[in-house]
């Protein structure tokens, strides 16, 4: 049975692993809660300075793992984004419709990715496919991501320890617990029920997308 307060101790006795970790994988294209877990985490910080460290360590994990889709875009071309697409049961019309965010906004798409996992991946993979320089992937990838993990942490300051309080001790938790997996199950069928409708994304779907003036 899901005990929420085994995991709760665990995060307050390795906040910063946890968060570097979680971060890290997220960014890398694992579904996992990184920001749920960035959200709680102060309530288990000693000082208030420790909020800056938090807040570097999530950059940290977060900067690092995106390299996995820009170094995937970078050497596997658009066969990567068809790669995702597939995986995470994207239709044709989802790819055509992030592709052109992208095409857009250009690099600056990269500062405001970081709110939308979606949307994150396949900018950095775009980068990696693109003319766009390492050094200015990072930089933008450094701004938009510092400005994600400070805006999280302080939510996290203001509403932690009350949102810890309520997954420890109050029963309504398992109704939220409940609305959680119906809504996972939700976006499930919808994403089956758009790739059937749309048709299912292809590398050489991703590759005619991007040639389109």
């Amino acid at each position: 049975m899901l005990d929420p307060q085994r995991y709760l101790d665990f995060l307050a006795e390795h906040p910063f692993s946890v968060v570097f970790w979680s971060s890290l994988v997220e960014a890398a294209g694992v579904p996992f809660p990184s920001r749920v877990i960035l959200i709680l985490t102060p309530a288990f910080l000693a000082r208030d300075s420790d909020l800056a460290w938090l807040i570097l360590v999530a950059v940290a994990g977060a900067i690092l793992g995106d390299h996995v889709p820009y170094l995937a875009g970078r050497f596997a071309g658009t066969r990567m984004l068809g790669l995702y697409c597939r995986a995470t049961l994207a239709s044709e019309a989802c790819v055509e419709k992030t592709l052109r965010y992208f095409a857009r906004f250009g690099p600056a798409a990269l500062l405001f990715s970081r709110f939308s996992a979606s949307v994150r991946l396949f900018a950095a993979a775009c980068a990696g496919c693109g003319n766009i320089t390492y050094w200015r992937y990072f930089t933008l990838d450094a701004v938009g991501t510092i400005g994600y993990a400070s805006l999280v942490v302080v939510i996290g300051h203001l509403i932690g320890e009350r949102a810890v309080a309520f997954l420890a001790t109050d029963r309504r938790r398992w109704v939220f617990f409940g609305v959680l997996v119906i809504g996972f199950a939700t976006l499930i069928a919808y994403r089956l029920w758009r790739r059937r409708r749309h048709g299912r994304a292809q590398p050489s779907t991703v590759a005619r997308i991007r040639q389109r003036p």
